[in-house]
């Protein structure tokens, strides 16, 4: 596994994201790793995995994004990668990192259960469920 550390740099709006990590991001290569967001406060707020870091970071400072992923943008100060050698590893690593860190924006893995189902139910009056299955 490899590491390595951007320049921490603020961040106002998505052009000024693009002019930022511009340089930053011609660095990053195209191998399978994980990727972690980081605030101002020196928080990881979210941790994530790519079978190519340079497309998938890159795609997060280009376009228009809305919702919970445009308010995580406008959240991230500078970001950090580990490269890995396969696919496998970087998920592996991801699930790791998102245990110990638990950030903000990872919905489905901040916790030991598993993912969440809605199960609309074949009652008399059919309701819906949110339920976590084993995989």
């Amino acid at each position: 596994m490899s590491f390595f550390l951007l320049n921490k740099t603020k961040m106002c709006n998505n052009s000024s994201v693009i002019n930022m990590f511009k340089e930053e991001l011609k660095l990053v290569p195209n191998k399978p790793g994980s990727y972690q967001m980081y605030d101002e406060s020196d928080t990881v707020i979210y941790v994530g995995k790519a079978k190519n870091l340079k497309k998938r970071l890159s795609s997060y400072f280009r376009g228009t994004h809305t919702g919970k992923t445009a308010k995580m943008i406008s959240n991230i100060a500078y970001f950090k990668y580990i490269v890995t050698n396969t696919e496998l590893e970087s998920f592996i690593l991801e699930i790791n990192l998102i245990k110990k860190y638990n950030p903000k924006y990872n919905i489905l893995y901040r916790d030991d259960k598993s993912y969440p189902y809605i199960e609309l139910t074949s009652d008399k009056v059919p309701t819906l469920k949110i339920i976590r299955k084993k995989c």
